[in-house]
């Protein structure tokens, strides 16, 4: 995993953790996507913990199909088995599983629009064979949805809580992502209430660090690689459409509280509600940051572009902070500069 990392966010995670680790010691999880931009992160924190905190190691299993990802990246190791394999297919583990992370999606709109089938197939199929393991094993499981669910909000819920039900279209170029995981949440809730199996979800708000892949169209890697590259950034619309944004190393902490503490059938938002930030506005913050003029064009949105944009996205995480003591650090400026700094030193030019 040359590169991957920005040096001490690892630790970072391990410190932030704290006694929450203690969950860990001694169990099995298994990690769907583990080769992806947070799975890496997850197998990381894991052997950062056996080496330095845990008296009896945790171990790993990871699978991922590397459809978007890259098989190299990630290898086995002691307490870690990387294993190649396709969650829509029956996964039968060798030994008892006691937490599942379903991390396994396709979350980049380039390529949810250029996979719809698979990204469908991953979020409901998937979901379902994972749901049985966790029965079968009766284990904690934790699934991933997104903060697409909410689709466009009305401004009287933002920040958004976890009550509001969304304003999501059905049909459309989004569709396919922001339905199935709408769909893996209705599947989870069945089988609490079917099957008494743990079920906890997590709705991430716009997370971003290094190991996002060039290619990967989100914002900031996006406009890292036309930084990189030495380009004008490409702004859609009149540039007023508002994210905030969750550096990794926060979000792999809340992520792995809700699955050690959350209560069962319950969904957490996990993000930074702080600063609310418009494209245009991030490109003056980029400016100041990287001590250098940050050129952009407004542009009318492309065809290839995914129509039904939400125009604002913010969470509400009282119930995190509440429920499993989940509380973002890393101010938007050390974030983003760590990630620019990594990119600068990790992204080619084309």
């Amino acid at each position: 995993m040359k590169n991957f990392f920005y040096p001490g966010d690892i630790d970072q995670i391990v410190a932030a953790l704290g006694s929450t680790a203690k969950h860990f010691e001694g169990k099995t999880v298994l990690i769907t996507g583990g080769g992806g931009f947070l799975g890496k992160y997850f197998v990381k924190t894991f052997e950062a913990l056996n080496k330095n905190v845990l008296k009896k190691p945790c171990k790993v299993i990871a699978l991922d199909n590397y459809i978007t990802s890259t098989e190299h990246d990630l290898q086995s190791s002691e307490h870690i088995t990387i294993r190649r394999h396709d969650v829509i297919d029956n996964y039968i583990p060798d030994a008892p599983i006691d937490y599942i992370l379903h991390a396994a999606g396709i979350a980049s709109p380039q390529f949810y629009r250029a996979y719809p089938l698979e990204t469908l197939d991953v979020a409901v199929k998937g979901t379902r064979n994972m749901l049985n393991l966790a029965k079968e094993n009766k284990t904690r499981i934790l699934y991933f949805s997104s903060s697409e669910i909410y689709g466009d909000p009305d401004s009287k819920f933002v920040p958004t809580p976890e009550v509001y039900r969304g304003n999501v279209a059905c049909i459309g170029p989004r569709a396919c992502y922001d339905e199935s995981k709408r769909l893996g949440e209705t599947l989870c809730h069945i089988y609490l209430t079917q099957h008494d199996v743990h079920t906890n979800i997590v709705r991430p708000f716009n997370v971003y660090g290094p190991g996002m892949a060039q290619n990967d169209y989100r914002v900031l890697p996006n406009f890292a690689a036309k930084i990189v590259q030495e380009q004008h950034l490409v702004v859609y619309g009149a540039g007023i459409q508002t994210r905030t944004f969750c550096y990794v190393t926060d979000a792999i902490n809340g992520f792995l509280r809700v699955l050690a503490l959350g209560e069962s059938g319950e969904p957490y938002n996990i993000g930074n509600p702080t600063p609310e930030i418009s494209m245009l506005q991030l490109c003056e913050k980029l400016t100041t940051i990287l001590k250098r003029p940050v050129k952009f064009d407004l542009r009318p949105y492309p065809d290839s572009y995914p129509g039904d944009e939400p125009m604002r996205r913010c969470p509400d995480i009282s119930k995190a902070r509440r429920g499993v003591g989940y509380e973002p650090t890393v101010s938007l400026d050390d974030g983003l500069t760590r990630f620019f700094r990594w990119a600068f030193d990790t992204y080619t030019k084309i």
